[in-house]
């Protein structure tokens, strides 16, 4: 094979061989394939697309291009992935729910990306939890206590790293068939059964646009199926945070909070349950969504999915009482205070992105793929849209490291938040996709 004519192909809008693309992707692991044609096929496919075949074709070539986990458990193999967005924390409860109703949760996370929060940068805020065991202790884990969340180990689709490295640095990072390749050959190489996608629009979603986010929907059940994963997708709105806060350490608090039972009428709530009912289905595990919702419901009731991330954390290095005295074992802010609107009113809209740049504004995510966070600082007790704001009900509760980190997130936070008549709240799940 030679590169340069998969390229040229690709360029001019011919469809590539399963045989053309396996040999182009074995290319780039091994380094053959240099870094300009790799940046000149990604770019290729972004002006000229794939068909459903050839995305098939490259997500199989890149799971296969490290090693692909084999499992023999009593149990589904399941897992759910979030194109991200705003107090998104759903992974860190719908885990150990999941484990707790029979299934086994080998969830490959990652970190911060742009506006939104990372798994990962969650799970570091907890006091010696190893998010990047080798492959031997993470299934361990996954059999022990039925579910592990980790990093995106060495030997698991090594393809997608480099891909996406360069398709960061060539703004190829929006093409729909790269983005499926690179989420579904990252689960497909962790020896999924079943998945569920949810995929957000809204001011806080990177697919902004609800048409956007269909066609990346439409893409990531399609070939999910055609790679013999059955999956299906939720569309979910983000045009307000999920949860009430946003940062690494309160989004932990708020999980734990979660998982206790004890905030169960929320966006996040629903969410959650709904995500969760889409694989209890898929694997017949429940029969209908009402029993589905049910197992769930009482996966929280009965304290069993607390008990299950607690032991998750054990296992993975975290401290023994976690569950029971959590605030103990994540740093906390050095300044907590609040920010107010400068007028009274209802919120009719929140520019929901803004409120992530607030984020890394104040230390909790990165300008630079190498930068330090700071997992203390954050946002809490978030209004959501038509909310009354006065001077007596802040917009949000702000945790800073400083008082000049402070100042800039709250004069975000304040611009983020347009005051005026109520508007029409959308419903957390706005669309459901099947193959």
């Amino acid at each position: 094979m030679l590169p340069q004519e998969v390229i040229r192909r690709k360029r001019d809008g011919n469809a590539l061989s399963t045989d053309d693309v396996r040999e182009f992707i074995s290319g780039l692991t091994n380094g053959s394939v240099s870094e300009g044609q790799v940046a000149a096929f990604a770019m290729a496919v972004f002006f000229k697309g794939m068909s459903a075949d050839e995305a098939v074709g490259l997500t199989l070539a890149m799971r296969d291009s490290g090693t692909v986990l084999k499992w023999d458990l009593p149990g589904p193999i399941v897992d759910k992935h979030s194109t991200g967005g705003i107090g998104d924390n759903v992974s860190l409860m719908l885990a150990p729910m999941l484990a707790a109703c029979g299934c086994f949760v080998p969830m490959i996370s990652g970190r911060g990306l742009g506006h939104t929060g990372g798994t990962l940068d969650k799970l570091d805020s907890i006091q010696g939890y190893n998010t990047a065991p080798d492959n031997a202790l993470f299934t361990k884990v996954v059999r022990d206590v039925g579910c592990a969340i980790i990093g995106q180990t060495a030997d698991l689709a090594p393809a997608d790293k480099r891909l996406y490295g360069i398709r960061d640095v060539t703004a190829t990072v929006e093409s729909v068939p790269l983005i499926t390749a690179s989420i579904l050959s990252k689960k497909l190489s962790a020896g999924l059964q079943h998945l569920v996608m949810d995929v957000k629009c809204g001011s806080g979603a990177f697919m902004q646009k609800r048409e956007d986010a269909e066609m990346l929907a439409h893409s990531l059940v399609s070939v999910a199926n055609g790679a013999g994963l059955k999956t299906t997708a939720l569309i979910t709105d983000m045009d307000e945070p999920l949860a009430n806060c946003a940062g690494n350490a309160l989004e932990v608090l708020h999980a734990v909070r979660f998982l206790k039972n004890e905030l169960t009428h929320s966006r996040a709530h629903e969410v959650t349950l709904y995500l969760g009912s889409e694989l209890l289905l898929s694997t017949g595990i429940a029969g209908t969504g009402a029993d589905a919702r049910k197992k769930l419901e009482v996966s929280l009731s009965s304290g069993r999915a607390a008990a299950i991330f607690g032991d998750m954390v054990v296992a993975l290095g975290g401290p023994s009482n976690f569950m029971q005295k959590p605030e103990k074992h994540v740093a906390a802010a050095a300044i907590v205070k609040p920010v107010y609107a400068d007028q009274r009113g209802n919120i009719r809209a929140i520019a929901t992105r803004d409120l992530g740049l607030a984020v890394i504004e104040l230390g909790g995510g990165r300008r630079r793929a190498d930068d330090k966070i700071n997992h203390a600082v954050g946002l809490s007790n978030l209004l959501g849209k038509n909310a009354n704001a006065d001077h007596h009900t802040p917009l949000a509760m702000i945790h800073a490291a400083d008082e000049a980190s402070f100042a800039r997130a709250e004069k975000i936070i304040k611009s983020a938040y347009i005051i005026g008549e109520l508007s029409e709240e959308l419903p957390p799940i706005l669309e459901r996709l099947t193959a």
